[in-house]
């Protein structure tokens, strides 16, 4: 199964797996993610000319030790 870019995904393992970020409000440079860029947008921080940040969903875990990600590598959503 392949995973949308953007989509935001509870994980039962203590890893990221390949393909995502950890959802902990880390920034990212546009250059490199402009796709995951372009569905985000500085909806969660960044200045939107160089860099652009993840959510935060740290501590929002419905139970300890699961893991919030977003996928950045994966199919980009089309609209109908």
């Amino acid at each position: 199964m392949e995973s949308f870019l953007g989509q935001i995904q509870l994980f039962a393992f203590g890893f990221v797996p390949h393909g995502w970020r950890l959802c902990d409000g880390s920034s990212l440079p546009i250059a490199h993610n402009d796709a995951v860029f372009s569905l985000l947008g500085t909806t969660y921080g960044g200045d939107g000319s160089t860099n652009f940040a993840l959510p935060n969903l740290k501590g929002k875990e419905p139970i300890p030790g699961l893991i919030y990600c977003v996928c950045v590598e994966g199919l980009y959503p089309m609209r109908d």
